[in-house]
């Protein structure tokens, strides 16, 4: 049975009133390691307990009559902490099942950049039958792409009549991706943009890339903007780096508005610090401070 990813585009979807969001202790907390949600019957997004790892990342799972592919892997390397793999397989039976798919079905995994909390969980897969892995080295990345003008080069990804657009997004750090998927018309824009504090390493490839994101904006349909993580409330009070509790959370998904919003406001930024857009934190080039609150204990 092949399924149309063409029609009807964008294919709709919907996202929690709440996602998992931690507890004030591990012994506390009775969600699972890894929440999974189909946003459509072909795309599913899952989120990191915050209880098992504070950065609670954001994991893109997309079909298509071929493969799939996973975007990002999570925080936590060890599967008897947190079982990724098993989850994963999980979700890939069932959805195989309802679209009459065998075992040879194949998995793609790739991830947003180049820090360990968007692939730790990779080596849980290295046994798995028909996947393949995107390297860590900004060589291996791009080749797998098969780029040959990263950043500016965008290419198509197929995954069986499902097409995802990948180019460069650098800014965060130098290694990083933007991924566009035509059947949900969803922008993933990984630790670049994201409802957190928005840590800058060079501003000027972050402004290089946000200009890349507006003009994509200006000539494609974009239904929702979505990133790794969520850091802050819904009104916009950081939650400090290693939270595991975040009760207040905004939603994960943005729209174009807010990415224009803060590419003008990032416009009128001439020095290092740390900027509140009114949607987002950018921390430009402020390595050694990880959160925005004071330290209580300083004298």
């Amino acid at each position: 049975m092949s399924i149309d990813f063409t029609a009807n585009t964008p294919a709709k979807g919907t996202f929690p009133v709440k996602w998992i969001h931690g507890s004030k202790s591990l012994l506390d907390n009775t969600d699972p390691p890894v929440q999974v949600h189909w946003y459509n019957p072909h795309t599913v997004i899952m989120r990191e307990n915050k209880a098992y790892n504070y950065e609670g990342a954001f994991m893109y799972l997309y079909f298509g009559n071929h493969r799939a592919i996973l975007l990002d892997q999570g925080s936590t390397a060890s599967p008897i902490e947190w079982p990724l793999r098993n989850v994963v397989d999980a979700v890939i039976n069932t959805w195989c099942r309802r679209n009459g798919k065998g075992p040879d079905y194949e998995l793609v995994l790739a991830f947003s950049h180049l820090h360990g909390d968007h692939y730790a969980a990779q080596n849980q897969f290295l046994d798995r039958a028909n996947t393949r892995i995107m390297g860590l080295t900004q060589e291996e990345m791009t080749a797998f792409w098969g780029m040959t003008n990263y950043p500016v080069e965008r290419v198509s990804f197929d995954l069986g009549g499902r097409e995802l657009w990948v180019w460069g997004n650098p800014g965060h750090i130098d290694s990083e991706f933007a991924y566009y998927d035509r059947y949900t018309q969803i922008l993933f824009t990984g630790d670049m943009f994201y409802r957190g504090r928005c840590y800058i390493g060079n501003f000027q490839l972050w402004m290089a890339s946000m200009k890349r994101l507006i003009e994509f904006a200006d000539t494609h349909p974009i239904a929702h903007i979505v990133g790794c993580h969520i850091e802050i409330s819904k009104a916009g009070q950081d939650y400090p780096r290693a939270t595991t509790y975040q009760p207040d959370e905004p939603p994960l998904q943005m729209d174009v508005a807010m990415l224009r919003r803060t590419y003008a406001f990032a416009q009128t930024i001439t020095k290092p610090g740390i900027y509140f857009t009114g949607d987002v934190y950018l921390c430009n080039q402020t390595r050694g401070r990880m959160t925005i609150d004071k330290n209580p204990y300083a004298y």
